[in-house]
């Protein structure tokens, strides 16, 4: 499995799931282009040491993800989009009558419309070029749902439908789009909510993990970023060509129950 020759877009990704996916499409072959919305030397540094690691060609490219003109700029400035990997994402925790506007406004944005924003912009890209795939990272609550998420939950499920949507427009040609949906990963976000949590509930590191952070993903294990890189690149490989239009769950068994 090569993807040599193409180039691959992944929204938020110069850390955690993102990066993770970018890493392996970038190991495959692909040129790579990583995004974020800030726009520091560190995130320059980080573009050049994937490109030095995987002996792919890889770039940083800002673009603030809340802004649909920023979002279909990215597309742009970036020449090509063979592959796009819509990830961006943010979360808050509240319950629907306290949960802010501001805050619903921006996930939403993040989350939802900016996927809607680029992949307007790059399927012309993929059909002048005859080949494409459209790889949304929903999530297990693309599928389901838990109580003080709401916006979570509203702009994952929206991303699954919007994958079914693109999915069947295209369903005629070379091009494919589907949704990833990952348990909870392991990533710097999530090792930073362990000691509060551990705290919180007077328990051991391994039974926050397995109690609180794992209470619904059977598999007691989490998902790693690398596995949901495998999946993304997997779709992109001719065994995949007739996969469109659905969600691949990587949720160690959270929504089997």
């Amino acid at each position: 499995m090569t993807l040599t020759s193409k180039t691959a877009i992944i929204t938020g990704s110069n850390s955690g799931i993102g990066l993770g996916v970018a890493r392996e499409l970038a190991r495959a072959g692909a040129d790579v282009v990583i995004n974020s919305f800030t726009d520091r030397d560190e995130d320059h540094d980080l573009a050049r040491e994937l490109s030095r690691e995987t002996g792919a060609n890889v770039r940083y490219i800002q673009a603030d993800m809340s802004k649909g003109a920023e979002c279909r700029a990215l597309i742009e400035k970036a020449g090509a989009c063979d592959i796009l990997i819509n990830n961006a994402g943010i979360q808050h925790v509240a319950p629907i009558d306290e949960f802010p506007t501001e805050k619903w406004d921006a996930i939403i944005a993040i989350m939802l419309s900016s996927a809607f924003h680029t992949t307007a912009a790059a399927l012309p890209l993929m059909r002048k070029a005859g080949w494409g795939r459209v790889i949304n990272i929903a999530s297990a609550h693309g599928l389901t749902a838990s109580p003080y998420k709401s916006a979570y939950v509203s702009a994952k499920h929206g991303v699954v439908g919007m994958t079914k949507v693109v999915a069947l427009e295209t369903a005629k040609e070379p091009i494919t789009a589907n949704a990833i949906c990952p348990g909870y990963v392991h990533t710097p976000l999530v090792d930073k909510q362990i000691p509060d949590t551990m705290k919180k509930y007077d328990m051991t590191e391994e039974e926050v993990i397995e109690k609180i952070i794992l209470e619904r993903q059977p598999s007691k294990q989490f998902t790693t970023v690398e596995q949901l890189g495998g999946t993304a690149v997997f779709l992109c490989s001719p065994a995949a060509d007739q996969i469109t239009g659905t969600t691949i769950s990587v949720d160690g068994g959270w929504t089997a129950l």
